[in-house]
């Protein structure tokens, strides 16, 4: 299934999640456009739409015109300048969503070729857990997981000990 996708470890880590809190007769509206994770969300047979790439800072209409159980966001807030104004719109009662972690000894995300791919957030756990709070969400499951690199040098060793992701589990309060 996702074993020969890539990013394995991630992936593994977030199917593996998904299963333990959200029943497949739920349908999926994954923030973001189709991605490997919403082939691998519905190889595991999971209904998912996405969103249509829009910029979700300024239109949230996919998401309240959706009639989705669930919402997932699978490293999405960290894009945006106002993920409130986005947790706030959702009329789902279930949202599943992960964040990269904010890593002490490395900068923040920024990619050098595409003016989109790049983080305006990178959080603590407990960052990502008040926003939640305040846009009206419970959380009722958290894991947090590393992600090595095969490469030498110091950061490359913290990265087997330092958490990396952080997902979560909420309910609508």
């Amino acid at each position: 299934m996702y074993e020969k996708t890539f990013p394995n470890k991630r992936f593994k880590h977030t199917a593996k999640f998904l299963q333990q809190h959200i029943s497949k007769d739920h349908s999926i509206l994954d923030l973001g456009v189709q991605n490997p994770f919403s082939d691998v969300m519905k190889n595991i047979g999971y209904s998912v739409t996405n969103t249509k790439g829009e910029d979700l800072d300024f239109d949230t209409s996919t998401i309240t015109n959706s009639d989705a159980d669930v919402v997932t966001a699978f490293e999405i807030f960290e894009h945006l300048l106002s993920p409130l104004t986005v947790l706030k719109s959702i009329k789902a009662d279930k949202l599943v969503a992960s964040v990269p972690l904010r890593l002490w000894f490395s900068p923040a995300y920024r990619s050098k070729t595409d003016k989109w791919d790049r983080h305006f957030h990178e959080f603590e756990d407990w960052q990502f857990d008040w926003l939640l709070e305040k846009a009206g969400w419970r959380i009722v499951a958290r894991d947090k997981w590393t992600n090595p690199v095969k490469k030498l040098g110091i950061r490359p060793i913290l990265r087997w000990f330092t958490p990396r992701y952080y997902i979560v589990y909420a309910e609508r309060i």
